[in-house]
């Protein structure tokens, strides 16, 4: 599983940690880790302290590998950040797809009803029809 990790390398013994901030649930989500964990890491001088990393990690929370998270931050700030998509731009637009929803919810139910009554014109209207072709039978049979 992928997660949003930052490099820790302890001055006394220089021993290298991965403090995992944000794991990835599917393509474009991700949950942050609200009690950091910490992953012990082999490759000690690789990464400076303090720099961003994607780690893979197996099931059993071994480091499978590790990338520079410069070029992914970079994207997501390109991608969501210099836009004009911001948290109240995405919370009116969930309000107006939720009206929307509301919205054809009502209509749905306006056209059920409506079938409703078309189904019950059309029954009346063979009832009609099968009374005045039993009259105009009786008015021949006459």
């Amino acid at each position: 599983m992928l997660h949003f990790a930052q490099v820790q390398k302890e001055a006394t013994t220089g021993e290298t940690k991965l403090r995992l901030l944000a794991r990835q649930e599917s393509e474009y989500t991700w949950a942050l880790i609200e009690e950091a964990e910490v992953i012990p890491v082999v490759e000690t001088d690789v990464w400076s302290n303090g720099l961003l990393v994607l780690v893979e990690l197996s099931p059993t929370r071994q480091v499978l590998t590790i990338k520079d998270a410069t070029d992914w931050v970079l994207d997501l700030v390109k991608n969501y950040l210099t836009s004009e998509i911001s948290l109240d731009f995405l919370q009116q637009e969930k309000v107006r797809v939720e009206e929307g929803l509301q919205t054809l919810t009502l209509e749905k139910l306006d056209l059920s009803r409506r079938l409703l009554e078309v189904e019950a014109r059309r029954e009346e209207i063979q009832e009609l029809e099968a009374k005045l072709q039993q009259q105009m039978k009786d008015l021949n049979s006459n």
